[in-house]
């Protein structure tokens, strides 16, 4: 295998994960900028669009995102996600409302 094609396949395998922490941490530069409810949002999105990732993609492809076994990735992930993207959306009130 020429050291091209291998450099190309190692960052194939870690695109996935590098689009999950590039909306992440646009989420969180929402945070800093006082927009807590769109960047917790975000965050939680993140996880969900991992746990489709986990479902969708082949394990050569996944990287970084595939921590266990798929059932348990994808229930953790989507779980978390969800209940992330819920608070998000239904707090009210507190020390960043304008």
């Amino acid at each position: 295998m020429t050291g091209r094609r291998r450099w190309t396949q190692e960052i194939g395998r870690y695109t996935p994960f590098g689009l999950v922490l590039a909306i992440a941490a646009a989420g969180i530069g929402l945070i800093f900028a006082y927009h807590w409810r769109i960047g917790s949002g975000l965050i939680g999105g993140s996880l969900l669009v991992a746990a489709a990732l986990r479902v969708l993609l082949p394990e050569r492809q996944l990287g970084l995102i595939a921590l266990r076994g798929r059932f348990t990735d994808v229930i953790l992930y989507g779980g978390l996600g969800f209940l992330v993207v819920l608070v998000a959306a239904t707090i009210i009130g507190g020390p960043f409302d304008h």
